[in-house]
């Protein structure tokens, strides 16, 4: 009777054999009905084995095997068993997280078949500058694998540069897999791109999608019937059969990496599969990242570069530094944007003013006792929304009611510190009464509808001051926008994090490149204490690669990433002094010393302590190998599997850590 080997969808890292009554080598890759514990699971074949470790007797007799849907192919199985392998991930987890809710589900719904959206009305191509025409012509898809890096400056075109790859890798008979970082990018990008191939199967693969409709576009990517697929992270393990182009934009942002379940760098994993595949990949950025860029410097990746904008009438913004420590502000606001956003206003052109911060204020206080804010359950501050009478706490959700005193004293002279995009937006309609402000914030907009709708008023010309976060920096086009002014970046200069100057120099350099992308001239207005900084140097002056070669050479001199591989063993339990208890015995298992060339910190608190009502701690282990960390990561895992620990605590490792 042959043995089924199933992977489930656990945190453990083992398959489950099970035998069945019927099957072949054919059905690797089916889903399947078992029965675990009291109840039944969905798993999936990954073996059809000939015998059993274990006796044939004790072993339980799988249900039935589901064929709605074709076997999971080879080369996906190859790709979650890499994922597995590298970000130390049960390969049940890795195989059922790419599925879609609905085919995990032991009673699936009925669902209709999908239909690829197509548009009938075609949109002309614009001429490529000499630029562009450099890079498509670089980027071969029947040449088999290759790392492409697009550094390509705001405005420059990089869009115009995918779709005419993605137009060569249809006329081959081939798919296209699109990621974008995050889901607000997505509208107006698969409008482009609809608009551009109008006979071709279009579908968009997010979290912001229904059930069905997430099930639906699976399906017709599963099944080639659409020949495009727009996505977020998770689509990197969407089952393609035709895949001939990984494009993956914005590839600097950290919306990429995977912070919980399983932690895995979408770009990453695309790399890996364009590889296993034998498939070019293209990574598109204005900042890349330093890890991208370290490699396009020598073999690993080909450079192509878009040094002007793609509209000939267009060029890039003319960016001030002004030193606020000689100035007089008004709710952080100096006279010189004040006058700027006047200019606007008369011209009829935009003005954005970046502040990524939402709420009305980051904290409430108490002058008398000293009293502030604080989140009962982390270790943060609640934020002050004004607008819904609410502190909210913007890392666990938790929120109460503004008090009417200071919970301590009793004062009844509590105030405001700081400003957030709500307190700013308020200023700015007393200031200036005659414009339309428009707000746009993850508190204003909460929906691809909310968020479809205030693209429509900002390029229909119905807002002339816009105040926002991060959630307008990348990605967008206006082109009546020709000032930027930048408020409250200096925070991030002096972060304990290593990477914050990284981070900060791309969130500026996108925030600056929405002015003036037509024929308007743009200019930038950046705030700061600190205007000798090296960092604003480079943004005035546009320079990434400049600004990039310095931060790589520090990043060398103290031996961090991308000059070394690190893995971070994370733990949080009730008592902080469990968590840091059960990080030191994991420090000191007999593996460690067996692995010579790995180097093991001693553990600390996270920068976020508490979080939820729970302590967490962790422990950064580091080598200048990455094999000998994949060798020794696995073995160590299994060693801290085996600790002894309070029955609430929890932990996890993550490779390549993003967040410190």
């Amino acid at each position: 009777m042959p043995v089924l080997r199933v992977a489930l969808d656990l945190p453990l890292h083992r398959l489950f054999d099970y035998v069945a009554a019927e099957a072949s080598t054919a059905d690797v890759g089916l889903r399947v009905r078992v029965p675990f514990g009291r109840g039944e699971k969905i798993g999936i074949i990954v073996e059809v084995a000939a015998g059993s470790d274990w006796p044939l007797e004790q072993l339980k007799v799988a249900g039935e095997i589901l064929r709605d849907v074709p076997p999971l192919p080879a080369d996906f199985l190859r790709l979650c068993e890499f994922a597995s392998s590298y970000y130390q991930a049960a390969y049940g987890e890795v195989l059922l997280q790419a599925l879609p809710a609905g085919l995990k589900r032991l009673d699936p719904p009925t669902r209709r078949n999908a239909r690829p959206v197509k548009i009938t009305e075609s949109v002309p191509r614009p001429e490529l500058t000499g630029e562009q025409a450099v890079a498509v012509e670089a980027i071969d898809p029947a040449a088999g694998f290759a790392a492409h890096l697009l550094h390509g400056v705001t405005g420059s075109g990089k869009t115009e540069v995918y779709l005419r790859l993605i137009e060569r890798t249809l006329a081959a008979g081939q798919q296209v897999l699109l990621l974008v970082p995050e889901i607000n990018l997505t509208p107006q990008l698969e409008g482009r791109v609809r608009a551009r191939f109008p006979d071709t199967g279009v579908v968009s693969l997010h979290s912001e999608l229904a059930e069905a409709a997430r099930e639906r576009n699976w399906r017709a990517a599963f099944a080639g019937e659409a020949s495009i697929v727009l996505g977020t992270r998770l689509a990197i393990f969407t089952p393609l059969p035709r895949l001939g182009l990984i494009i993956i934009d914005e590839e600097h942002d950290s919306s990429f990496k995977q912070q919980d379940g399983m932690r895995y760098s979408a770009r990453d994993v695309g790399v890996f599969r364009a590889r296993q595949l034998g498939i070019p990949i293209l990574l598109g950025s204005a900042t890349p990242s330093l890890e991208s860029w370290a490699n396009a410097q020598g073999t690993r990746y080909n450079l192509l570069t878009l040094k002007e904008r793609a509209n000939p009438e267009a060029s890039l913004p003319t960016v001030h530094v002004l030193d606020t420590r000689k100035m007089v502000l008004q709710e952080g606001v100096s006279a010189a944007l004040v006058a700027g956003i006047r200019d606007r206003l008369a011209r009829g052109e935009q003005s954005l003013v970046f502040l990524n911060r939402r709420g009305y204020a980051p904290v409430l206080a108490c002058p008398a006792c000293g009293w502030v804010s604080r989140c009962t359950r982390c270790a943060a501050n609640m934020v002050l929304h004004l607008a819904d009478r609410r502190l909210r706490c913007h890392h666990c959700g938790c929120e109460h009611r503004i008090p009417k005193s200071c919970p301590t004293c009793g004062n009844q002279d509590i105030h405001p510190f700081g400003r957030g995009t709500q307190r700013l937006e308020g200023w700015l309609r007393e200031t200036f009464p005659e414009a339309r402000i428009l707000r746009v914030d993850r508190d204003s907009v909460k929906s691809r509808k909310q968020w479809e709708a205030i693209l429509e008023r900002i390029h229909g010309g119905e807002a002339d001051i816009l105040v926002g976060t991060q959630m307008l920096a990348k990605g967008h086009d206006f082109p009546k926008l020709t000032l930027v002014g930048v408020l409250g970046a200096d925070s991030a200069l002096f972060a304990a994090d290593w990477r914050a100057p990284e981070r900060l120099f791309a969130q500026l350099m996108q925030v600056a490149g929405r002015a003036g992308r037509a024929e308007l001239k743009g200019e930038v207005l950046i705030q700061t204490q600190y205007p000798d900084h090296s960092l604003y140097a480079a943004l005035v002056k546009h320079d990434y690669p400049g600004f990039a070669a310095t931060l790589l050479k520090e990043r060398e001199q103290a031996g961090f990433p991308p000059y070394a591989f690190q893995a971070m063993l994370r733990a949080e339990a009730p008592l902080m002094a469990d968590a840091i208890a059960f990080l030191t015995t994991a420090a000191s298992l007999p593996v460690v010393a067996e692995h010579g060339n790995i180097l093991v910190f001693d553990p600390i608190p996270m920068k976020m302590a508490r979080l939820a009502n729970l302590e967490r701690g962790q422990l950064l282990v580091e080598s200048h190998s990455r094999p000998a960390m994949q060798a020794f990561l696995p073995a160590w895992r299994e060693a801290v599997e085996g600790i002894k620990a309070p029955a609430k605590l929890r932990w996890h490792i993550e490779v390549d850590p993003y967040e410190f």
